[in-house]
């Protein structure tokens, strides 16, 4: 399922690193940069953390079932978290994650491609038992120059919420 955007976004005047709790709401959809993979650090990613043929090697990635090289689910990941980190996480307020409900790679990223992460804020809720905080639920995908959708995720993010003036 794809992150619909909404004819009429949510747009906020908060830059997205300055946000705290109260900055976010349901419906809101973030653009995120480009990222572009290469064959060097889908190999070295491999090597390192999923020595699997068909992410270490390029000779035998093409008589794999992928007909070629491809990046590790977990790198695919990796740059989500490095857009996230670069364009929208908060300086200011951000608390980590308590972890992911859901994801899924969709489709293999390959040697070339330019990855682009989208956000779609699905829900808010501040903290019943720490109210100085809230919780945002996020449904991050990861695009590729084609527009098709090769991971999805959705977790919650844990936010300081603005303090009192």
């Amino acid at each position: 399922m794809a992150i619909d955007t909404p004819e009429e976004p949510f747009v906020s005047t908060v830059p997205y690193k300055q946000r705290w709790f109260e900055d976010y709401e349901a419906g809101e959809v973030i653009e995120l940069a480009e990222y572009p993979v290469t064959e060097e650090e889908i190999i070295e990613f491999g090597k390192r953390y999923d020595p699997q043929p068909f992410h270490v090697d390029p000779e035998a990635a093409k008589q794999s079932a992928y007909g070629g090289l491809i990046a590790s689910g977990w790198m695919t990941g990796s740059i989500m978290m490095r857009l996230l980190a670069d364009g929208f996480v908060s300086e200011v307020a951000s608390m980590g994650s308590p972890g992911l409900d859901e994801l899924r790679w969709l489709a293999p990223v390959r040697p070339g491609d330019v990855l682009r992460g989208r956000i779609k804020v699905l829900e808010t809720r501040r903290s019943a038992s720490k109210p100085d905080r809230g919780l945002v639920r996020l449904e991050q995908e990861l695009l590729n120059q084609r527009g098709e959708a090769v991971a999805r995720m959705v977790g919650w993010n844990i936010y300081r919420a603005r303090p009192a003036a």
